[in-house]
């Protein structure tokens, strides 16, 4: 990744910017990013499992799997409205709590209900995560290369989802399948749930060692606390200049944010940034690629591959993730957000179409299975790892960057609570409904959905998204 210069890397004083602190910092809220990603591709490893050890059915397992999904909603719609009473920080340190307690209350449960009660504990903690170390990083990071350090958020996250695939491929391994006992008498796939444990446990300790959001102190009134910390990000000089402009940014009757300002004073309506960011959030979504990052392994045994075969699959998937997000990396700041939003669009609305023909051709097998012929089973493999590429290079990590910089700092906390709702929500919904959709009208109907939505998507992005590259956060209009 390419950051500014040289000069000011290694000498922090001599532009003022102490550019190596603002990205060990942001480094430190993108281990949240990671154990997002793990706590979501975990469950991939381990439906069979849960099936077995539950005995539960389509409908159930279905819950089992989205129920984290709810906590997701509820832990961005809180994070994102305590955020800005409590701080930035703050919320991270919750989430890393909860990120513990769901690792190891999920291994250990033995009922569908104690499951989700741990899963949904997770979900807060994911919720949080997921607003709160992109608002974190944009709140930290200078205009100028704000979108690359953010994006590395999306790249912690799909580090964090290849690094659970990579564990559930493993564990499987050793013990010979998910459901087999692996050590001390547990099953693998209660394993593949404390992985987690020592990222979290990390991710808890570090955050100690970061400073609070600047422009959360200075929304409370904490002035001197936020020039401390300008001052050690940016220098005297430009620290003071910051302090002045993030103060007038702030409404002058009040300057801590609240819900209510997320309703124009002019229209009596909800600013339409809000909805841009539901746009946002929605679609990235309903284009469906949390069934592949949840239900991977299922997916690919439900056309013929084996259960070793598919996690290696996922892993595999995982992988060019990564890669499509350094490309995003090296992208975002030069082309924009707004091209890579509509470019990877087309690109999904194209390969999911694919993923959705190779399906149509199958017949079933005398146990229901979906059989692909040999050609056809590549093209989906191919086509559905294609669609996985344009993603992570567009939506995935963009919708967060956006997310944590388009709206004005009076609404941050505010904007990210409504989105953040808005994501984890259709998240569950999408997650939810797969089964079912699997079960009722096959593979090939379900990502004829998925397609439709991408193609929508184009249309969204060219409509209402405007570009926020470059802009500093006090520029942002509502």
């Amino acid at each position: 990744m390419h950051l500014p210069g040289r000069e000011s890397m290694s000498n922090p004083n001599a532009s003022g910017e102490n550019t190596r602190f603002i990205i060990l910092i942001s480094l430190v809220a993108t281990i949240g990013g990671f154990l997002f990603g793990f706590d979501s591709g975990v469950i991939n490893g381990t439906v069979d499992g849960l099936t077995a050890a539950f005995n539960s059915d389509a409908a159930v397992t279905g819950f089992n799997v989205a129920s984290m999904l709810l906590g997701c909603a509820i832990g961005a719609w809180f994070a994102g409205t305590l955020a800005d009473r409590y701080g930035r920080r703050t919320m991270q340190l919750w989430a890393a709590v909860f990120f513990l307690v769901s690792a190891w209350g999920s291994g250990i449960a033995t009922s569908s209900a104690e499951f989700v009660i741990y899963r949904v504990l997770g979900g807060f903690a994911v919720g949080a995560a997921s607003v709160m170390a992109p608002a974190y990083i944009s709140e930290v990071a200078p205009a100028r290369y704000r979108g690359r350090l953010a994006t590395v958020q999306q790249i912690a996250i799909i580090s964090g989802l290849f690094a659970a695939f990579l564990s559930n491929y493993l564990l499987a391994k050793v013990a010979s399948s998910s459901m087999a006992v692996l050590w001390w008498g547990y099953e693998a796939w209660r394993w593949m749930f404390w992985a987690e444990i020592a990222p979290a446990a990390l991710f808890l300790v570090a955050l100690f060692f970061i400073p609070e959001s600047p422009r959360y102190l200075v929304a409370r009134g904490l002035r001197e606390r936020a020039q401390k910390v300008l001052v050690r990000l940016y220098g005297a000089g430009e620290g003071a200049r910051k302090l002045v402009e993030i103060d007038a940014s702030l409404a002058s009757d009040h300057h801590r944010p609240r819900l209510s300002d997320l309703v124009s004073k002019a229209t009596g309506r909800i600013r339409p940034i809000v909805w841009v960011g539901v746009g946002l959030a929605t679609f990235q979504q309903f284009v469906g690629i949390n069934v592949v990052f949840y239900y991977g392994a299922v997916l690919w045994q439900a056309v013929g591959f084996s259960e070793s075969d598919a996690l290696l699959i996922n892993v595999l998937s995982g992988a060019l993730s990564i890669g499509a997000c350094i490309v995003t990396v090296l992208l975002i700041d030069k082309v924009g957000r707004k091209p890579l939003l509509w470019i990877g669009s087309a690109g999904m609305a194209v390969s999911l179409g694919l993923v959705a023909y190779a399906f149509s051709t199958g017949g079933l097998d005398a146990t229901g299975k979906l059989q692909l012929s040999g050609s056809m089973g590549v093209l989906a493999l191919v086509a559905a790892n294609v669609y996985v590429v344009f993603f992570n290079m567009s939506w995935g990590p963009v919708m967060w960057v956006m997310l944590g910089e388009m709206f004005p700092n009076q609404i941050r906390g505010s904007g990210l609570a409504v989105a953040g709702l808005a994501q984890w929500t259709a998240n569950f919904l999408i997650t939810w409904t797969f089964p079912m959709l699997l079960a009722g009208i096959g593979l090939a109907a379900a990502y004829g959905i998925y397609t439709a939505m991408a193609v929508l998507s184009v249309f969204f992005v060219l409509r209402f998204v405007h570009e926020t590259k470059g802009r500093e956060l006090e520029q942002m209009e509502g």
